[in-house]
């Protein structure tokens, strides 16, 4: 039934992705008819005897996934030790045989142990013995779950014990979540798992604990900056399920996730996952050792938050659901869980959160999505570290108050009163700042003066000035001429990253920020003194440009015209190059520009397309490894699309070595762009 109209399928074609148990097939099926009429459904799983149930005992209709052949084993096995089986000592021979044969050509078996071998530099040869003779076996082509699990478990008793505890609270996430690294490194220490060491910081120590467990294959990375950083991650089902057995065994979290989920309880939760719609904990259960709480889905029936007494982290993403028709979601109790350090919420206008908040005095991080929600004491918090309201309009009075702080997104300029620009200059320990320009009125029937706007520009550049701990700062605005001012003034030289939208044209204190690493800018005219510019900035690793061009508003159409010459010595240390425009200036890379350049990122449209706009010697981009292109269609005639094409395809085919190119032709603005 779809919007009150019955859907009647004839014929069908379904996939029914990693599905566990008998029971839940036994619901499913139900709503599959069966007409003879040659409709399929597919099912994938990890259990044999789930496979049976959906093929109705049919066994020739199961399709078992083979394991991986001897050579892809060991290829796989050795690329991540030693870089190529050759590398291997031959010492290690034997036991490397013997560890293969175990791990019977599983991919994440080979991965999971070839990394915790990799992690081990000395004593090679009684480290590699002892790992072989501990393992368990998997064999045969349908491996039991035990097994499986078996291989795993020995990667983690291998891990330190602090990092035990932070594998762990991995399963504090649903299954397929992607989970930020920031939101898992803040709640680490708000939890009191992560410990200074040898003179670093907590947020520090937590980021070596996350990349350690990175390199160990114990988390999948799905979202990396181009530094290579990796900014999501998500858990394999299988060490999931690894992370779930050993929670239960020791206690460390319960998940409710099924009406069967929510009996026979312990008596002590001390962590607990909540992702069962409707469901309602049972009344004798104590929620006094509870230290983190998470909600996600359709939560209704959330415990009294009175009985959390120690709690440290609440998480909740709320469904639309979420809200029944009396009203919000009332969380007004939050501000007595006097031992919370964390608090995030996503969907947050279904909420209804505490007015003040003074009373958390433990509190470093507040992220919620909708910017009216920040109460108006928050400034009396003395310990928050992190504030993520995106959307606020206007923070309430005394930002200067928090001097502990290290991250705030967002600080709008236009809308926040005089003296808040100001104390922004006190928060020396700030090192992330988001500011957007992009509202021009205080109230709903004043909009802000141009003399204004100039006030509020002129304060924010001196507060700016004053913060010495700054290393990233984003700058948004659309609108012409507000940035002018600011961009009048250095910002701090230590700043490593820096985005800033819309200027008209490069400015010349981005020469003195020789700390910069990764710069991005969009532009309203880019010329030779300013691409001079960005070309002596001496760490500069990655530059995104972004000409603009007649896709936008008619106050922002300036289209570049003249050559743009890359001469040699320029941009001597910039690994990652992308411009974007509709209208590409002729682009020219000369002989010794750019030399340690290993990707190339251009897009571009191809309406009224011209040859030249595709970029001249490419070919003297030696270390180039990767070229991406995309080329906007929408608008554009079918020999436009080809011409540019083809232009792109001649200019890259001269390239003596054959980087890896991909080029992307749709109906987008810019094929890649994020």
């Amino acid at each position: 039934m779809i919007g009150g109209y019955m859907i009647l399928l004839r014929r069908y074609f379904i996939i029914i992705d990693d599905l566990w148990d008998i029971s839940a097939w036994n619901v499913i099926k139900c709503v599959f008819p069966e007409n003879d009429l040659g409709s399929r459904v597919i099912v994938t799983t990890r259990k044999l005897g789930v496979a049976q149930e959906c093929c109705f005992s049919r066994d020739e209709n199961i399709f078992r996934m083979k394991p991986l052949s001897e050579e892809d084993s060991r290829r796989l096995f050795f690329d991540r030790i030693f870089g190529s089986e050759e590398a291997c000592p031959s010492q290690l021979k034997d036991s490397s045989t013997e560890i293969l044969k175990k791990c019977g050509g599983l991919p994440l078996a080979i991965i999971s142990i070839s990394s915790l071998l990799a992690s081990e530099q000395y004593n090679q040869t009684e480290r590699w013995a002892y790992v072989q003779n501990s393992l368990g076996s998997i064999s045969g082509t349908n491996p039991t779950l035990e097994a499986m699990r078996e291989i795993l478990s020995f990667s983690y008793k291998d891990l330190p014990r602090y990092l035990k505890t932070c594998f762990l609270y991995l399963g504090m996430y649903p299954e397929d979540h992607t989970i930020r690294r920031r939101d898992l490194e803040n709640r680490w220490v708000a939890e009191g798992f992560v410990s200074k060491e040898h003179g670093q910081s907590l947020e520090q120590t937590a980021r070596s604990y996350f990349n350690e467990l990175v390199n160990r294959s114990l988390i999948q990375p799905v979202e990396l900056n181009r530094d290579r950083t990796v900014l999501c991650c998500k858990v394999h089902d299988m060490m999931l399920d690894l992370i779930l057995h050993k929670s239960a065994e020791e206690n460390f979290m319960t998940v409710i996730d099924s009406p069967e989920s929510t009996t026979g309880l312990v008596q002590k939760v001390r962590r607990m996952l909540f992702c069962l719609n409707g469901a309602r904990l049972p009344g004798d259960i104590s929620l006094s050792q509870v230290r983190s709480l998470a909600f996600f889905g359709s939560c209704k029936n959330i415990p009294s938050l009175t009985g959390f007494k120690f709690l440290r982290v609440f998480t909740a993403e709320f469904a639309s659901s979420s809200v029944d028709d009396e009203g919000k979601l009332d969380l007004t109790r939050l501000n007595k869980l006097h031992q919370l350090r964390y608090l995030r919420i996503q969907d947050c206008r279904r909420c209804q959160l505490p007015a003040q908040i003074r009373g958390l005095q433990q509190l470093e991080t507040f992220d919620v999505d909708d910017g009216s929600a920040v109460p108006s004491d928050i400034f009396h918090v003395p310990s928050l570290l992190c504030l993520r309201a995106p959307g606020v309009k206007r923070l309430p009075e005394g930002i200067g108050k928090m001097t502990s702080l290290k991250y705030l997104l967002e600080f709008d300029v236009l809308n926040n009163s005089l003296d808040n620009i100001k104390d922004l200059g006190e928060l020396t320990n700030l090192n992330t700042l988001f500011l957007t320009c992009e509202n021009g009125f205080v109230t709903e029937d004043r909009k802000i003066s141009e003399d204004e706007k100039a006030r509020h520009i002129d304060v924010l550049s001196t507060s700016l000035r004053k913060l010495c701990s700054l290393k990233f700062l984003c700058v948004r605005s659309w609108k012409s001429g507000i940035l002018e001012q600011l961009t009048s003034s250095p910002l701090p030289a230590g700043l490593v990253t820096f985005r800033m939208l819309v200027t008209s044209r490069v400015p010349n204190w981005i020469g003195e920020l020789h700390n910069l690493l990764n710069l991005r800018l969009s532009v309203k005219y880019l010329d030779q003194d300013g691409l001079g510019i960005l070309a002596e900035l001496p760490a500069l690793l990655d530059l995104e440009l972004e000409l603009l061009g007649n896709s936008f508003p008619s106050e922002l159409e300036i289209v570049p015209e003249e050559m743009i010459n890359l001469y040699g010595t320029s941009f001597a240390s910039l690994e990652h190059f992308s411009i974007r425009s509709d209208n590409m200036p002729w682009l020219t890379f000369q002989a010794g520009a750019m030399v340690k350049l290993q990707r190339l990122s251009i897009a571009i449209h191809a309406v009224g397309w011209k040859h030249e706009a595709a970029p001249i010697g490419i070919e003297h981009l030696l270390a180039l490894e990767k070229i991406f292109v995309g080329i906007g269609c929408s608008g554009a005639t079918e020999s436009e699309r080809k011409n540019a094409e083809s232009a792109f395809r001649s200019a890259i085919d001269m390239h003596p070595r054959n980087p890896h190119v991909k080029i992307n032709c749709g109906d987008f603005m810019y094929g890649f762009w994020s």
